[in-house]
């Protein structure tokens, strides 16, 4: 299965790498910036320089062919102002939808954020925030052409993954380590059956897998 990270050398982005590529998956993270590639090859993934605040949907969707499913994994980032919420949390991932869409790519794993929503008040950095994450799962949910899945993960977190969790529509706040978010986007690349949710995830005592088919069957 070959799979396009867009956001590919972000701190989930690369755990997410590193599982695929030990699962034998061929991997190609999309970076901005080249002294990146490195650590995207110690990954086990294939470097891909491309802008997506300046690309258009053709040069994207150039990097797209060939790939199976594709995760959208970028940020702007923490120090990063509201206008780059903007042109990246959210103008970013439609250009990568866009993308998917016309190259044919349907499986689509967006990872959101808990709070999301387009109409979220607040003048705060991360109130746009929100506000930018919800725009851009408010375009995705329109792609007809598209398999996607939005995953809104809680509060990440660096300790180690217990790959215990709560997923569900709706979980209430909590945290969740950023190992276990990519253990659960590997398996919802695995489980088109989850095309169509919007999914909260916190730490939780379901192991993971269970946790994805629970919700793929609902």
């Amino acid at each position: 299965m070959r799979i396009v990270i867009a956001g590919g050398h972000g701190q989930i982005a690369l755990r997410l790498e590193r599982l695929l590529a030990a699962r034998g998956d061929e991997v190609a993270g999309i970076i901005r910036h080249p002294e990146q590639g490195d650590d995207l090859r110690a990954a086990g993934a294939e470097p891909v320089l491309c802008d997506l605040e300046s690309a258009s949907v053709e040069e994207v969707a150039a990097h797209m062919q060939g790939a199976d499913a594709a995760v959208f994994a970028a940020g702007a980032g923490p120090g990063s102002g509201a206008e780059r919420k903007h042109t990246v949390d959210r103008g970013a991932a439609i250009l990568f939808a866009d993308a998917a869409e016309r190259t044919g790519v349907r499986r689509l794993i967006v990872v959101s954020s808990m709070g999301a929503d387009p109409a979220h008040p607040g003048e705060s950095v991360f109130d746009a925030y929100l506000r930018a994450k919800g725009g851009a799962d408010e375009y995705v949910r329109t792609r007809t052409g598209l398999d996607w899945t939005i995953l809104r993960p809680g509060g990440l977190i660096d300790d180690a993954g217990t790959g215990l969790v709560r997923m569900e529509v709706s979980t209430g706040r909590g945290t969740i380590p950023r190992d276990d978010v990519a253990a659960v986007i590997a398996e919802l690349v695995d489980t088109p059956a989850t095309a169509g949710l919007t999914l909260e995830l916190i730490s939780g005592s379901t192991p993971i897998s269970v946790a994805v088919k629970s919700v793929a069957g609902n």
